[in-house]
C-alpha cells in the first residue's frame, strides 16, 4: 500500500502506514447481532405464538420479513398445527391446495405423501381415537427383541413379553 500512495504524494514513512493498517486489522468490527440458527427459528415456528417471548416474537418477525418463503412456511406450519390440535381434519384438502400453490418443495413432498392416504390422515386429524397404546406395546416388544440380539426364538420372546407385563 505504501508503494502505491507515495507516488500520489504521501510523505509519511512505511512504518506509519504499517501501524495504521495494523490498528485497523486488530480493532473490533462493528457489533451486529448474529442471525439465529435454523434450529432456533424452527423452534419459534413450531411453538404456539402465545408462548413466544416478546424478543423471540420480534426476531421471528424480522426473519419472516427478510425471507418470504419462511413467512409462507410459518403460516402453513401453524395452520397445520391448529388442525392437529383442534381436530379439524375437514380443513386438510384446503390446506393441501394452499401448500401446492407456494414454491416450498419440502411441503410439496409432505402433501404428496398425505395424498397417498388422504382418508386415513383426515380420520386421524378428526377422530378422537388413538393407536398410541398399541404403538407403545409394539415398541416394548421390539426393545425386548433387540435385547436378545436375535439369538433366541419366538418361544423365549413370548415368555419375556408375558413376564415383562
Amino acid at each position: 500500500m505504501w508503494e502505491e500512495i507515495v507516488p500520489l504524494g504521501y510523505r509519511g514513512s512505511y512504518q506509519q502506514v504499517r501501524a495504521y493498517f495494523r490498528e485497523k486489522r486488530l480493532s473490533p468490527g462493528p457489533v451486529t447481532a448474529r442471525p439465529p440458527s435454523p434450529r432456533v427459528v424452527a423452534g419459534w415456528i413450531l411453538r404456539r405464538p402465545e408462548t413466544l417471548t416478546e424478543t423471540e416474537h420480534l426476531r421471528l418477525k424480522a426473519v419472516r420479513v427478510h425471507c418470504p418463503e419462511m413467512d409462507a412456511l410459518t403460516s402453513h406450519v401453524r395452520s397445520f398445527g391448529q388442525m392437529l390440535t383442534e381436530r379439524q381434519g375437514e380443513r386438510l384438502p384446503q390446506w393441501l391446495d394452499a401448500v401446492r400453490q407456494d414454491d416450498l418443495p419440502g411441503l410439496h413432498t409432505l402433501a404428496a405423501c398425505i395424498d397417498r392416504d388422504l382418508d386415513a390422515v383426515i380420520a386421524g386429524l378428526t377422530l378422537p381415537w388413538s393407536s398410541g397404546i398399541v404403538e407403545g406395546h409394539v415398541n416394548r416388544i421390539k426393545m425386548l427383541q433387540r435385547q436378545m440380539f436375535g439369538r433366541a426364538g419366538f418361544a423365549l420372546l413370548r415368555k419375556r413379553v408375558l413376564l415383562y407385563s
